[in-house]
């Protein structure tokens, strides 16, 4: 008589499989249940009923774990819209590597989120596939360009999602709807088969209720089993920005930045305030000059290797929001009046570079751990309006540019950015609180963002 397998029922390996596989279908049955009751809210493009059917049975770091993919992440079987009609139709065959680690580690990957078309913008107001609602407030919008992960997150339909972040679209829905999200040091994540805008700036990145299961995925999808403790605060730096990440701020916002300084404080944390000039001087223009050249390069290439039928004057005569059209006819398209020539493309490289040396070199200068600041300047606004653009601090203000202001200097460096819950504003809205770390010390942050999580969470 052959000897039992270790995954035969009666082995207590076997045993623990078959109860994991019961605690993985449990789990997609409530979030299959939760999905239906918060559809509203706009989070799914594509909800995968058969999800459960497709994940494996062997144990690992993520089983049971389910999550929402944004839909510019190629997911096997399920469409790649990238929020745009163009795309409706295209189904990748495979996996994105990014994806498959995580359904290699056991995690169930329950649908594709809803996302600011093509990714070029923060409010996720999408009027091809409806737009994402803020779960805090259904009028208000969830950010972006990753808002349907974030509302489904916070909404409790799913455990953690995926979403990418070229300019702050994981940090700003993360914080506009009171979850977590990680920029990672660009190329940390394998980044094919998604689709694209800028390779210099483009990241995947994890969206979790908390900072310690991003650290379960950041671990997944780099590789890096490297350990990560919360750090006594008392052994922590923060730079805290004189100018550009706090001037100005919606008066709510400043409100809870003014409790969250006082709170690391009295926790013994070390705040030191910095002069950040030296990189934030110039990175708009500069970080803008290099998405639009290389999102009229990059984006071409993947619709040839893709959809060779849709060029990019195809996708673009279908695009369905008035903001990203204007952007293609304006700055990308043959014949746009604000195309980026190569050599403008290869001086902004330049400046990025310079921008990055005075970004290593401030941390340098005050021994910094990290940089804090307010993630976003102001709370989610109207979905109705905020199109339109914005007030703040009485004076008429672009929602893009305002919204990206301080997680704009990061993503042009390439360096990690982590947003955490900084508590609800006076007006009930969530408020988020973003540290920076140098490049490459992405696991070093996320134990900064552990401790600051207890501290400000």
């Amino acid at each position: 008589m052959s000897e039992p397998t270790t995954k035969e029922p009666g082995t207590q390996t076997g045993r623990a499989a078959l109860a994991g596989a019961r605690s993985r279908h449990e789990a997609v049955q409530t979030s299959l249940e939760r999905a239906e009751e918060t559809a509203h809210l706009g989070g799914f493009i594509t909800l995968d009923r058969d999800a459960a059917a497709k994940t494996s049975d062997e144990p690992g770091p993520l089983s049971g774990m389910t999550l929402a993919i944004k839909d510019n992440i190629h997911v096997a079987g399920l469409p790649n819209t990238a929020g745009t009609p163009a795309l409706r139709d295209f189904v990748p065959p495979c996996d994105a590597p990014a994806v498959r680690r995580l359904r290699d580690a056991g995690a169930v990957i329950l649908g594709k989120a809803n996302m600011h078309e093509l990714a070029f913008g923060i409010t996720s107001n999408n009027q091809a596939f409806g737009p994402v609602r803020n779960p805090r407030d259904p009028s208000r919008f969830a950010g972006g360009s990753s808002g349907g992960v974030a509302a489904l997150v916070a909404a409790g339909v799913v455990r953690a999602g995926l979403g990418t972040d070229t300019g702050g679209s994981v940090r700003v829905p993360a914080a506009v709807t009171g979850i977590c999200g990680l920029r990672p040091t660009v190329g940390r994540y394998p980044g094919e088969g998604v689709t694209p805008l800028s390779s210099t700036r483009d990241t995947i990145g994890p969206m979790a209720r908390r900072v310690a299961d991003l650290v379960l995925l950041d671990g997944v999808l780099s590789g890096d089993d490297a350990p990560v403790v919360a750090r006594s605060p008392r052994s922590i730096r923060l730079g805290v920005p004189t100018g550009h990440f706090t001037e100005p701020l919606q008066d709510e916002v400043a409100v809870q930045w003014e409790t969250a300084l006082r709170d690391l404080a009295a926790a013994g944390v070390d705040l030191v305030p910095v002069d950040v000039s030296s990189f934030t001087a110039g990175e708009f223009a500069t970080g803008m000059a290099i998405v639009l050249y290389e999102t009229r390069v990059e984006l071409s290439a993947y619709l040839a290797k893709y959809r060779p039928q849709t060029d990019l004057a195809a996708l673009a005569a279908l695009i369905a929001g008035p903001d990203v059209r204007g952007v293609f006819e304006g700055c990308i398209l043959d014949g746009a009046p604000g195309l980026v020539s190569e050599d403008v493309y290869r001086e902004c490289l330049a400046q990025r570079r310079r921008l990055r040396a005075a970004y290593a070199d401030t941390f340098a200068a005050h021994g910094l751990d990290g940089l804090a600041f307010p993630t976003t300047p102001a709370t989610a606004l109207d979905l109705a309006t905020c199109d339109q653009g914005m007030i703040l601090r009485g004076e008429d203000a672009d929602t893009f540019g305002t919204f990206i202001r301080n997680t704009g200097p990061a993503s042009v460096i390439g360096a990690p950015g982590l947003s955490i819950p900084m508590g609800l504003a006076t007006n009930g809205l969530p408020t988020g609180l973003e540290i920076d770390a140098p490049v490459g010390a992405d696991r070093e942050l996320l134990a900064l963002g552990l401790t600051v999580e207890e501290i400000c969470g």
